[in-house]
C-alpha cells in the first residue's frame, strides 16, 4: 500500500474540492514531505491517476481575470470515498505497514467513529502479537541475538519493533478511550489542519506549481 493515495484522497476530502497546489500545501503543512513520498511530482501524478480511475472527479476551472492557465479542481467521488476508508482502515490495522502509511492513517483517524478506531487499533495489537509469536518460533529473545550469529540481530530488531509498536498502539488506545480528540459523529469539530485558500504555509518548501509549468 502506498501512503500517497491515502494522503491525497484525505487532503482533497477535507477541502470538499481542492486544486493540486492546495493539496501540496496541506501535505507540506503536515510535514508529509519529510516522512513520506508526498513530493510535488508524486502528488500531481496521484491526482491525475486517481481521476482516471474515477476516485476523483476533475473540474477545469476558468483562469482568473489576471490571466494564466486554468486550474483543475478535484473532488472525491463515491468510489473514491470507499477507497479512502478502505485504505484508512488498512493503514490502522496492518502490523507491517511502512512508517509513512501508518503515519497517514493516524493523521486521518478522526474521520472514523471513536469505537471503530479503538477496534482497528486492537486488531493491530493482535497482529503484532501474532507476528512476534511467529518470530520467536525461530528465535528466543532471552538468548540474545548471538545465538543465531549476526543474522540474529535481524530477529532481535523485529522483536524490538513488535514490542515498541504494541506499546505505542496501546498508549494511543488508552488516550482515545479516555476521551482524547473529537471523532466522527460526536458533534464536535474534529481538527482538520487544512490551510484556507491563500493562507501562508510556514512549512512550504517553495518551488513552482507543476500544474502551471
Amino acid at each position: 500500500m502506498s501512503a500517497i493515495r491515502l494522503l491525497v484522497l484525505g487532503a482533497v476530502r477535507r477541502h470538499g474540492r481542492a486544486h493540486g497546489y492546495q493539496v501540496r500545501n496541506d501535505l507540506e503543512f503536515w510535514g508529509a514531505h519529510e516522512w513520506s513520498n508526498a513530493k510535488p511530482g508524486s502528488i500531481y501524478h496521484a491526482l491525475k491517476q486517481m481521476a482516471k480511475q474515477d476516485l476523483l472527479h476533475a473540474y477545469e476551472i476558468a483562469p482568473s481575470t489576471a490571466g494564466g492557465p486554468p486550474r483543475t479542481e478535484y473532488e472525491v467521488t463515491e468510489k473514491g470515498e470507499a477507497e479512502y476508508f478502505a485504505l484508512l482502515r488498512e493503514a490502522l490495522t496492518t502490523y507491517d505497514q511502512k512508517m509513512d502509511v501508518l503515519s497517514a492513517g493516524i493523521g486521518f483517524i478522526v474521520d472514523l467513529p471513536r469505537a471503530e478506531v479503538v477496534e482497528l487499533l486492537r486488531q493491530r495489537v493482535r497482529a503484532l502479537d501474532e507476528w512476534r509469536s511467529a518470530v520467536t518460533e525461530y528465535y528466543t529473545p532471552e538468548g540474545g541475538p548471538e545465538q543465531l550469529g549476526h543474522i540474529g540481530e535481524i530477529m532481535h530488531f523485529w522483536i524490538h519493533s513488535a514490542d515498541a509498536g504494541k506499546e505505542w498502539t496501546l498508549g494511543l488506545i488508552e488516550r482515545i478511550e479516555a476521551g482524547a480528540y473529537s471523532f466522527e459523529g460526536e458533534g464536535g469539530e474534529p481538527f482538520r489542519g487544512v490551510l484556507a485558500e491563500g493562507e501562508e504555509n510556514p512549512y512550504s518548501t517553495g518551488g513552482p506549481d507543476p500544474e502551471f509549468e
